[in-house]
């Protein structure tokens, strides 16, 4: 995901781009970026290779090992959670980890009201992005082009607030108070939506329209909203995100310590990671884990994992050093905020069928197996972004907010 916390201009050279942060987490970013611009198509690609080896009709799953990933390579409904759930709240726990390591600089260089202007010039630049990704007034849905095409809560907009917000509570307070507030973010949403009544429905309710996080949405968000009536990046559901970065930046804050070994941090991590998962989980008892409402129990789950893989990471990149896997990662971690937005304007996907649709996606199907034409453009889809990034990275050129 867009990493707000680099540097604003284009690097010129690689040393000095990965000197001041830590490769792991530039290979974290480009892992997660790899599945937030692969998933989609993999996953509808190795659901209908099972259903064809299967033989089961459109609507069916396929069943066994290929049934397992194909599921995990789609999002759960609306309760649960699933591979493809993590994507997105890892670029927000991502992002809280940045902070740490960018902010804390120019706070003791230039200031804490600086860090403070610089976090707020490159959240709203960040958001501005993200209106312009959803297609600004002219929607890429064919809407009118009127105001009410805006949608003015997305992704990179979510992703800009919790931003800003992380960043100016990280230059504003110490670590005690930083877990304080992420406690408030996630106790005070589920006591709003435990114990606040929604009309017609009543407290406590927590299915699809029927929850205060969707009648909020439904009242107060204006223009265009993702679900009809509602969004899954909504007004109230930012809460509990601003405290998935604040759970980065927490992790981010015990690795730059010097108090252990860096392998001993990574173990620490990784214990961490895994009481999130089960406190989150013994929450859902009560909250359930829904990542289009962010529940404080998704958010523990989600951070529970993203803790476990930024420990995973970050002991076999920057512990062991062993780099020579993760290279094309690397290469999409130092420029995902320019792929990410060449993907909205170009289409890998339409790119790739251009090159194996037609008589050769047949051939696939007939040669190998029915249905491995789709799974072979999925993957040259991923390729052409990977080579997007290769290009840009040999080139030096690394495009920052």
């Amino acid at each position: 995901m867009p990493d707000p916390s680099a540097s604003p201009n284009v690097t010129s050279n690689r040393e000095t781009s990965t000197s001041s942060r830590l490769v792991s987490l530039d290979v974290l970013r480009g892992f997660d970026m790899f599945w937030i611009m692969g998933a989609d198509a993999l996953g509808g690609a190795v659901r209908t290779l099972g259903q064809k080896l299967q033989g089961l009709k459109p609507e069916e799953h396929p069943h066994g090992l290929i049934g397992f990933f194909a599921e995990h390579l789609e999002h759960v409904d609306w309760a649960g959670f699933r591979f493809y759930d993590l994507i997105f709240p890892l670029f927000v726990f991502v992002a809280g980890v940045s902070i740490v390591f960018s902010l804390s600089r120019a706070v003791e260089t230039h200031g804490a009201a600086s860090a403070l202007a610089r976090v707020f010039r490159r959240g709203l630049l960040l958001y501005l992005l993200g209106i312009f990704y959803y297609g600004g007034f002219s929607s890429l849905e064919g809407h009118s082009g009127t105001p009410a095409d805006l949608r003015l809560l997305g992704v990179l907009q979510r992703i800009a607030i919790c931003y800003m917000a992380a960043g100016a509570l990280f230059v504003w307070f110490r670590a005690r108070g930083l877990v304080a507030a992420l406690v408030l973010c996630l106790v005070g949403y589920w006591a709003l939506l435990t114990f606040v009544p929604v009309p017609g429905f009543g407290a406590g309710n927590f299915a699809e329209g029927k929850n205060l996080t969707n009648w909020f949405d439904k009242e107060y968000l204006p223009f265009r909203m993702w679900d009809g009536d509602h969004d899954p990046e909504g007004i109230l559901s930012t809460l509990p995100a601003i405290g998935s970065c604040l759970l980065g930046v927490l992790a981010g804050i015990y690795l730059k310590s010097d108090q252990h070994s860096p392998t001993r941090k990574a173990l620490h991590l990784a214990v961490a990671g895994i009481a999130c998962i089960g406190l989150g989980y013994l929450w859902a008892i009560q909250f359930p884990i829904i990542k289009k409402l962010w529940t404080s129990s998704f958010v523990l789950v989600a951070g529970g994992w993203s803790l476990a893989l930024l420990g995973l990471f970050y002991y076999i990149v920057d512990v062991r050093r062993w780099r020579a896997w993760c290279t094309p990662f690397l290469w999409i971690g130092m420029n995902a905020i320019f792929v990410y937005m060449a993907s909205n304007l170009v289409s890998f996907d339409k790119l790739a069928l251009r090159l194996t649709g037609g008589d050769l996606r047949l051939w696939f199907d007939r040669v190998f197996t029915p249905g491995m034409g789709g799974f072979v453009t999925a993957i040259v889809g991923s390729l052409l972004c990977i080579l997007l990034a290769r290009v840009l990275y040999r080139r030096n050129a690394f495009f920052h907010l």
